[in-house]
């Protein structure tokens, strides 16, 4: 696993739209539900994985832009150092983009809350987790903030075919740390 960065989120309750009644709020990496703290692409603050290299660096952005952020989540993220093509059935090489520094502070505490799959037809940020965006979770065994248990249950599922048609790929397992705000 490759360690990938920070993001603060608004983490949402489960929405009624998505029938998995084991859910009880969405920890998806993507921005489609749980929002990211602000469209922070912008300010160029991020790294070479359109995350954040430590929480101080998230703060900085929010008070340079007087953004609130007292009602977010702060979570830490790595990422399986391989994407699944859904459309060639293969496993390949990725990495960040260059251009950007990245030198990831790891936190000294973190609880991990599972695993998510997400999208990267673009190939920089996070797109759609299908868990939540496409409703997966109801016909998989997600956890109480929509994500999976283990990396090999995501790469099984993402293998089998599961993920296909629902989002175009390729596709990256992230396992999904909630850390306190230093």
């Amino acid at each position: 696993m490759i360690q990938v960065g920070y993001m603060a989120k608004r983490v949402v309750k489960r929405p009624d739209w998505l029938e998995a009644n084991q859910v009880v709020d969405i920890y998806s990496v993507s921005n489609c539900n749980s929002k990211d703290f602000a469209d922070y692409i912008n300010y160029w603050k991020h790294n070479g994985f359109w995350f954040f290299d430590s929480p101080e660096i998230i703060r900085a952005v929010a008070r340079e832009q007087s953004i609130d952020i007292s009602d977010t989540q702060l979570f830490f993220y790595e990422v399986y150092d391989l994407e699944y093509d859904d459309d060639r059935k293969s496993w390949e090489r990725f990495g960040p983009e260059e251009s950007f520094t990245t030198n990831v502070v790891v936190p000294e505490k973190k609880s991990l809350a599972g695993y998510d799959i997400v999208s990267f037809s673009t190939g920089n940020s996070a797109e759609c987790s299908p868990l939540s965006c496409n409703s997966i979770a109801r016909e998989v065994s997600a956890n109480e903030h929509c994500l999976l248990t283990s990396l090999e249950e995501a790469k099984r599922l993402l293998e089998d075919g599961k993920f296909n048609n629902s989002e175009p790929g390729p596709f990256r397992i992230f396992a999904v740390y909630s850390v306190p705000w230093p």
